[in-house]
C-alpha cells in the first residue's frame, strides 16, 4: 500500500533550483524514482502569474516545490524592502 508520501514516478517541479535549498532539494529528490523538472528565469518568470501558469499548464507537474526567493542580504532588504516583499 502506497504512502500518503509516496512520490514514486511523479513529475516534480522545483522552483529556484539553483538556490541553496532548490540544490539541496534537486540533489535528494534524484536519489528517488522521480522525474525532477526545473526552470530558469528565461524559461518561465514566476512573479508573471499568466505565464507560471501556462508554464505549470505545459509541464504538468504532480507536485510544486517553491524554493526560489529574491535574496540579497540585510542592506538590500533594508534598502528595497518593496521589491523584496514583492517578488518574494
Amino acid at each position: 500500500m502506497a504512502s500518503q508520501f509516496d512520490i514514486s514516478g511523479k513529475r516534480i517541479f522545483v522552483a529556484g533550483h539553483k538556490g541553496l535549498v532548490g540544490q539541496a532539494l534537486v540533489r535528494r529528490l534524484a536519489e528517488e524514482p522521480v522525474e525532477i523538472v526545473t526552470a530558469g528565469r528565461a524559461e518561465v518568470d514566476l512573479r508573471d502569474q499568466g505565464a507560471t501558469k501556462a508554464y505549470l499548464k505545459r509541464t504538468a507537474p504532480d507536485i510544486v516545490i517553491v524554493a526560489a526567493a529574491k535574496v540579497g542580504g540585510i542592506l538590500a532588504n533594508a534598502t528595497y524592502p518593496v521589491e523584496f516583499l514583492n517578488d518574494n
